[in-house]
């Protein structure tokens, strides 16, 4: 059975889209089955790896009107697929409000996968709106990146009470598989800071590999491809694929 994790964090920016393309990518190459859901109105994850965003999607398998394996789209890497997103979504977020079991809808659409996939992989948007509830109630498990400054860590500890809630109300098997520093600048004291407080306190809950920042990572994007396609030699890119021997290494 595949396992499901689900990048939250409800700041924009933080690397969520750019952790799932590019640690899918990897995985992939390794010779696993992924499959990336956009579950982000924006459609950044669907652009990101070379799909459009113009047809039928994740709003249209959760409405009901179309079965999940119509939309699933193929990336230029392969074994790394994708179900797109697009503005559709965005309706989402006001026509659940007054659904029963409404945060299960994302849930029921990806269970008849997990059969044909060793990780999928949910991109939610910066929020901890209706859309992230789907994805936490859906998933196995949850991936937090964490940019390297203040207030970062002040909303670290708001999205990690959001999750015990949802352990405690929709999902017990939920758990953090990891936080991962992003965009981290080694010249400042701050993200120097931020890594050992972050440390200090969660210890093994962390993961050791931390992504730099780097330009290399944000100009692949624009190309449509994730970056072992794009640079494989740039720093980011060894990270994310430090990171993808890590995440094989949690099982």
């Amino acid at each position: 059975m595949g396992m499901i994790t689900v990048f939250a964090n409800q700041k924009g920016g933080v690397g969520k889209t750019t952790t799932a393309a590019n640690l899918g990518a990897y995985l992939a190459q390794a010779g696993k089955r992924v499959l990336l859901v956009d579950f982000d109105p924006q459609g950044n994850l669907t652009s990101s790896v070379g799909c459009s965003n113009d047809g039928e999607g994740i709003y249209e398998i959760i409405s009901g009107k179309v079965e999940p394996q119509s939309v699933i789209c193929k990336t230029p890497v392969e074994q790394l697929m994708l179900v797109p997103s697009s503005v559709n979504l965005s309706g989402a977020n006001v026509e659940l409000v007054n659904e029963e079991n409404r945060e299960r809808f994302l849930h029921e659409a990806l269970d008849p996968l997990r059969g044909q996939f060793d990780y999928i992989y949910i991109d939610c948007p910066p929020s901890l709106g209706i859309l992230t509830l789907n994805g936490l109630v859906a998933a196995d498990n949850v991936i937090v990146p964490l940019q390297c400054e203040y207030f970062a860590m002040e909303g670290l500890t708001q999205l990690l009470d959001s999750i015990t809630a949802v352990q405690r109300s929709h999902n017990k098997r939920l758990a953090v598989l990891g936080i991962l520093f992003t965009m981290y600048d080694g010249r400042t004291r701050l993200a120097q800071e931020v890594v050992e407080q972050v440390l200090g306190y969660f210890g093994e809950t962390v993961f050791r590999t931390i992504i730099p920042r780097n330009v290399r990572l944000s100009e692949a994007p624009s190309h449509g491809v994730p970056i072992p396609l794009y640079d494989r030699e740039c720093s980011g890119a060894r990270a994310y694929e430090q990171l993808s021997q890590e995440v094989l290494a949690r099982g």
